[in-house]
């Protein structure tokens, strides 16, 4: 299994030993909780977004081709 560090600041910290204290389980198990669920389930905003301008720009990717 792999391993990630990241740096928080004091009031990021903070603000997740808190939530994951009101959750009733570490702050580490809550990241690892995070992630897994944007892993399989990816924001589609970029997805939109990309599309928006993919398809705008259609035309003139032709053109440059």
């Amino acid at each position: 299994m792999a391993s990630v560090k990241i740096e928080l600041s004091d009031q990021q910290f903070q603000a997740l030993q808190d939530l994951a204290q009101n959750l009733g389980i570490a702050p580490e198990e809550l990241l690892r909780m995070s992630i897994e669920d944007w892993l399989k389930h990816p924001r589609s905003d970029f997805s939109q977004a990309a599309d928006y301008v993919l398809h705008k720009n259609a035309e003139l990717y032709k053109r440059l081709a």
